[in-house]
C-alpha cells in the first residue's frame, strides 16, 4: 500500500492531539477525514459503526479520551464509557473490517511509585479512575487479538492546543506575579506534535510485526517545578516560582510522584530518536 493511498480516520480530533495531527497533516499525501465529538460520538455503538462503515478507513487514529483526572474521580461511569466502553467499540470494529488501530494511552496506567523509567512491560496498577479506564481500554485491544496495532503510551503532553500544563502556566504568569508550583513529581514533557509527527511519520510500518505497546515521551525528566521554571524562561517571563510539595496542593486524583516512561524500544524499532525535553520546549 503506497503512502498515497492510505486512509485514516482520528477520532477526537478537538483535543490537544488530535488539532496537531490537524495542523501538519498536509505534509503526507494521506486522505484524513477528521473527527470530532460533533461529527462522531464515540460511545454510540450504532454512530461508530455507521461512520466508519461509510469511511472504510484503512487505519484509525483514537486520540479521544475521557482527560480530567480529578472529575473523573466522581464521573466514574463517563471516563469509563470513553476511555473503555467506546476503545472496545471501535476496535470490534477494526477487528471485523481489517482495519488497523493506533491508540492514545498514558502513563497513568503505572502506580507512579517507581525508581527508573517504565518499560512496556512493567506491570500496570492505575491508582486513579483515569488510569484504571485507560488501562481498561488498552486491555480491550490487546484482548481483542487485532492483527494490527499500536498503542502509545504518553506522559505530561503539551502544546499550542486545547487544555494542558504548558498553557496554564503562561496564562497564570500573565496574571500573577509568584507562581507556586510542586517539585516532588517527576515526570518527561512531551510536545505533542512530536508524537504527531511521529504517527504520520511512521504509520506506514504499522503491521502486526510491529504490533504492540509502546512508550513515547520526550527524553530526559523533570519534576513540574522545572518544566514551568523552563516554559518561563523561554518567554522570559519576570513572574517570580517557588517549589512546593504535592502535599501543599491537594488534588482529588492521587498524582504519580515518578511517572517517567522508558521509549527505548521506540528507539530500538523504528530507529526514531527522541529530543530532550529541554530541547523540544524550544
Amino acid at each position: 500500500m503506497s503512502k498515497r493511498s492510505i486512509k485514516i480516520v482520528v477520532t477526537g480530533a478537538s483535543g490537544q492531539l488530535g488539532q496537531c495531527l490537524k495542523s501538519i497533516s498536509t505534509n503526507w499525501d494521506y486522505s484524513i477525514t477528521f473527527l470530532d465529538k460533533q461529527n462522531l460520538d464515540i460511545t454510540s455503538v450504532k454512530q461508530v459503526y455507521d461512520v466508519l462503515t461509510t469511511i472504510q478507513p484503512d487505519i484509525i487514529i483514537n486520540t479521544a479520551a475521557y482527560t480530567h483526572v480529578d472529575l473523573a474521580e466522581e464521573e466514574s461511569d463517563r471516563a469509563y464509557q470513553i476511555n473503555a466502553e467506546a476503545v472496545n467499540t471501535v476496535t470490534r470494529f477494526c477487528k471485523e473490517n481489517e482495519t488497523k488501530l493506533i491508540h492514545i494511552s498514558t502513563d497513568y496506567v503505572f502506580d507512579g511509585e517507581g525508581l527508573e523509567p517504565y518499560t512496556e512491560e512493567r506491570e500496570t496498577n492505575p491508582k486513579t479512575v483515569y488510569g484504571a479506564s485507560k488501562l481498561a481500554g488498552e486491555n480491550s485491544i490487546l484482548n481483542s487479538n487485532l492483527a494490527a496495532f499500536w498503542i502509545i503510551r504518553t506522559s505530561w503532553l503539551y502544546s499550542n492546543y486545547g487544555k494542558n500544563f504548558y498553557k496554564t502556566i503562561l496564562d497564570l504568569a500573565d496574571k500573577n506575579t509568584i507562581l507556586s508550583v510542586v517539585n516532588d513529581q517527576w515526570g518527561s514533557p512531551t510536545r505533542a506534535e512530536e508524537l504527531a509527527d511521529f504517527i504520520l511519520r511512521y504509520l506506514p510500518q504499522l503491521s502486526s510485526e510491529t504490533r504492540g505497546i509502546y512508550h513515547f515521551s520526550n527524553s530526559g525528566s523533570c519534576t513540574w517545578f522545572d518544566f514551568a521554571k523552563a516554559i518561563l524562561n523561554k518567554h522570559n517571563s519576570h513572574t517570580e516560582i517557588t517549589a512546593i510539595k504535592s502535599s501543599e496542593f491537594p488534588t482529588k486524583a492521587r498524582r504519580p510522584s515518578y511517572s517517567v516512561l522508558d521509549n527505548s524500544k521506540i528507539t530500538q524499532v523504528f530507529k526514531y530518536k527522541f529530543k530532550n525535553w529541554l530541547d523540544a520546549l524550544g
